[in-house]
């Protein structure tokens, strides 16, 4: 009995220590790979001079920051470098601040494809995210930051002394988005005055706000009727203070101030909304830095612009690659090479418009500016009676479509599509394109309907909320308590009782993910979004049979805070599957565009590692 024990004992500890092995191996794994991700050892290389002559200019991308795996504003590590990565395979190289200067001011040529790369905002996970990328790719890149954020315990911002690490890198140079960012002027979107907000602030009644409100740099303050409520020598002042602060702070910080500077907001047509404060912003602009992007929207620059009016483009975080590509096209009106993806899986398509790109099980088809993007399924003229299914993954905010039983020219067909957020059935056989149905998806979740006066009464009640919390007196924090408990006792009147619907402006920015299927046989078309029915046995025309084609197309500027103007649209189609509808057991598979077998396998372990890696990085 004795031996048994001790048998069965040794076995438990060799199970013990080989599951404990297993575990540091794996813990040693996760902890290379943060590792390898983290830190590089190389140095920054300066291209080559160029060889031939000529003002080929150069094009200005600024991003806002880099996370992990991205969110609304900052984008993905991943994202990023598949940016980078084509600007590099088209021949595009970094030059710095220095480039630029002489280019303007000496006539020196810049290399044909020439990109002056810009992060702002001086975030910490941007420093930690781009810099084994930029080392990789052999960029250079430059640095914006707020000085105002030096003195400040926020672990979000780079300090000085990591500023100066940056530069001995060789990868980095250090700009500036001036002094601090603070807001100026606001008005909610019912017209409520808000007035002066720092960033916190600002972002706690950014839900309410409309486009009414200014940078601090921008404009006079001024109450609720616009009337300056200080004189010119005070908002001269006030300017001056903070180009005073912004000197003093680099040079102390620092040893100099840099050289490229962001007027913060962009797009005024000067160096301000009034012409006296573009004054008073000019003379510190042209006495502090050499450079200054005054315009955004656009990414490229010639020397008939001034150095002092440069333009950039802020590439937002949902961008594709061909997204970003499309833009460049048209800015600097040159052909473009897009990306394709998957070669192979590229040849099952004919891109008719636009650009398509096949990443594992995902197709994204990106339009042309203010058009669309169209591709048809080669061997499919004789589908008609079939089963789909897709999870559409592009932005709310534009047309994801797909057209079936299409004829050639697209002058007959039924199609299934999401434009801004609402799902359409049409078709078309004699010329019109006829509407069948249409559900509003927000109430096909079952999102609740708020009256414009209960909206209404949710921004005061977030601005008061907003301003009791940052009260910087007591006797300010007792009238902002009162004021708020007087309104939450107010009454707004809902839908129910007659007040009209307040309907949002869809984002930009807002991201979309639905799972759509249908089935098709005969006369008839249902629908399910998200597993839950949209639409049983709709009448259809008794179509021939007909081609699959999948369009993406631009869906409006859209609502946007930030003075963004984007006009292409990526279309995401996932996991895409198309199989016969005849009622059989095993249907036959017409189009599988799912990973299948050992590429399958790979990918959900590339998944897995990746989350893995990042829970590391977030909990460590």
């Amino acid at each position: 009995m004795t031996i048994d024990n001790e048998q069965f004992t040794a076995r438990k500890d060799r199970k013990k220590r080989v599951r404990v092995g297993l575990q540091l191996l794996i813990i040693l794994a996760v902890l290379a790979g943060c590792l390898a991700a983290l830190y590089t050892f190389k140095t920054y290389k300066p291209y080559p001079p160029p060889t031939t002559a000529g003002d080929k200019g150069f094009i200005a991308l600024a991003y806002f920051g880099v996370e992990r795996t991205g969110s609304q504003s900052l984008i993905g590590a991943g994202r990023l470098r598949e940016h980078l990565q084509a600007l590099q395979a088209l021949g595009y190289v970094t030059v710095t601040q220095q480039d630029i200067v002489n280019y303007y001011q000496s006539g020196q040529d810049l290399p044909a494809k020439s990109l002056f790369l810009l992060f702002e905002d001086g975030r910490r996970d941007t420093a930690v995210f781009a810099q084994k990328i930029l080392e990789d790719l052999n960029f250079k890149a430059t640095m914006l930051t707020y000085p105002e954020k030096f003195d400040k315990k926020d672990t979000k911002f780079l300090r000085p002394a990591e500023l100066t690490e940056l530069e001995r890198t060789t990868f980095w140079e250090m700009g500036t988005n001036g002094y601090r960012l603070a807001f100026i002027n606001v008005f909610d979107r019912y017209d409520n005055y808000l007035g002066e907000l720092d960033p916190l602030q600002h972002a706690a009644v950014a839900p309410y706000l409309g486009r009414k409100y200014n940078h601090y740099l921008m404009d006079y303050i001024r109450d609720e009727y616009g009337i300056p409520r200080e004189s010119y020598n005070r908002m001269k002042a006030r300017l001056t203070y903070d180009y005073e602060a912004l000197r003093d702070s680099y040079s102390k910080s620092l040893g100099y101030v840099p050289g490229t500077y962001i007027l913060m907001h962009a797009n005024t047509g000067s160096f301000g909304n009034n012409d006296k404060v573009s004054a008073v912003n000019e003379y510190w602009i042209k006495e502090l830095f050499t450079m200054n992007f005054n315009r955004e929207g656009f990414s490229f620059n010639q020397r008939n612009s001034s150095i002092y009016d440069l333009t950039r483009m802020q590439p937002q975080a949902y961008w594709h690659t061909n997204h970003l590509l499309m833009r460049i096209k048209y800015d600097i009106n040159q052909e473009m090479t897009f990306v394709t993806g998957d070669a192979a899986k590229h040849k099952a398509w004919e891109t008719r418009q636009g650009a398509l790109e096949i990443q594992d099980e995902t197709m994204i088809l990106t339009s042309l500016p203010q058009a669309n993007g169209l591709m048809r399924l080669k061997n499919s003229e004789d589908f008609k009676d079939l089963k789909l299914s897709v999870r559409l993954r592009g932005n709310k905010l534009g047309l994801q479509k797909l057209y079936l039983r299409a004829d050639e020219n697209l002058s007959r067909f039924l199609s299934v599509y999401l434009l801004n957020n609402i799902l359409y059935v049409t078709e078309k056989n004699t010329g019109t394109e006829t509407e069948l149905f249409s559900l509003d998806l927000d109430k096909h979740d079952g999102q609740e309907v708020l009256s414009v006066p209960e909206d209404k009464k949710a921004a005061e009640l977030r601005a008061l909320e907003t301003l009791l919390k940052y009260a910087d007196s007591a006797a300010k924090a007792k009238l902002y308590a009162e004021r708020l408990q007087a309104k939450k006792l107010e009454e707004a009147p809902g839908v129910a009782a007659g007040a009209a619907a307040y309907r949002p402006l869809l984002s930009v920015h807002d991201r979309g993910d639905r799972l759509l299927a249908l089935a098709l046989k005969g006369d008839r078309l249902s629908i399910k979004i998200d597993d839950k029915e949209a639409v049983q046995a709709l009448p259809v025309a008794a179509a021939k049979a007909g081609a699959v084609y999948l369009e993406a197309a631009w869906g409006g500027y859209g609502w946007s805070q930030r003075n963004l103007a984007d006009d292409v649209y990526d279309g995401v189609f996932e996991q895409l599957t198309i199989t016969g509808n005849t009622g059989a057991d095993r249907e036959k598979i017409l189009f599988d565009s799912r990973l299948q077998g050992f590429a399958a396998v790979k990918l959900t372990v590339r998944q897995l590692w990746a989350g893995l890696i990042n829970w590391f990085i977030v909990n460590l």
